[in-house]
Parts: structure tokens; C-alpha cells; sequence
């Protein structure tokens, strides 16, 4: 795995969602309930920025035309088929570190 900081655990307090930008992607980050959860940070409907949507208890909410994600697994609350990638997240000390690495679709 391919480890990238992506935020710091003091910008995450409980309940937040943050954007970070790594390399000219966007990644929302967030802590629900204690538990810090990455995913892609753009909504497959148009493009909205996930990171400056809202964090619903498990749930991020695109600003643009509220549509929600679930920040586990990457599933639109409407349309499980709908989904946006999700990251692997470790601490380490202050340090939140993702896998940005998106694997392979398995094909049969």
C-alpha cells in the first residue's frame, strides 16, 4: 500500500468533514464518531466538491444537489449501484494517512 498523509487528526474533530486536495485530487475526509473515513471528494452526479458538503451521521452530502454517499462504503443512499471510491485510513500520531490507490475492477 502506498501511504499519503492527507490531514492532521486536530483538523478532524468528531462529527467533521474536510476537503483535501493531494496531487489535483479531491478527497473528503471525515471522523464519524471517532472512526476518520476517506472517500473520493467528487460527486459522480456533476462534479460537486464532497469535502464542503455536510457530514450526515454516517452519510456525506454533496452541496450541490444533495445527493448523499456513505463514508464507508462509497454507496449513494438512493442507488447503491451509484458509488464514489473509499480509502483505507490510518493513524499515525498526529498523522491521518490514506491509500489513494484505487485497486483494479476484479473481472470474472
Amino acid at each position: 500500500m502506498a501511504w499519503t498523509r492527507i490531514a492532521a487528526r486536530s483538523e478532524l474533530p468528531s462529527d467533521a468533514l474536510i476537503e483535501v486536495e493531494i496531487n489535483g485530487r479531491y478527497i473528503a475526509v471525515c471522523n464519524v464518531g471517532g472512526e476518520i473515513r476517506a472517500l473520493d471528494g467528487t460527486c459522480p452526479h456533476q462534479g460537486g466538491p464532497l469535502g464542503e458538503g455536510a457530514l450526515n451521521g454516517e452519510f456525506v452530502t454533496c452541496p450541490w444537489h444533495m445527493w448523499d454517499f456513505h463514508s464507508e462504503t462509497g454507496a449513494c443512499s438512493f442507488n447503491d449501484r451509484v458509488r464514489v471510491a473509499v480509502y483505507p485510513v490510518r493513524l499515525e500520531g498526529e498523522a491521518v494517512l490514506a491509500d489513494l490507490v484505487v485497486p483494479e475492477p476484479q473481472h470474472a
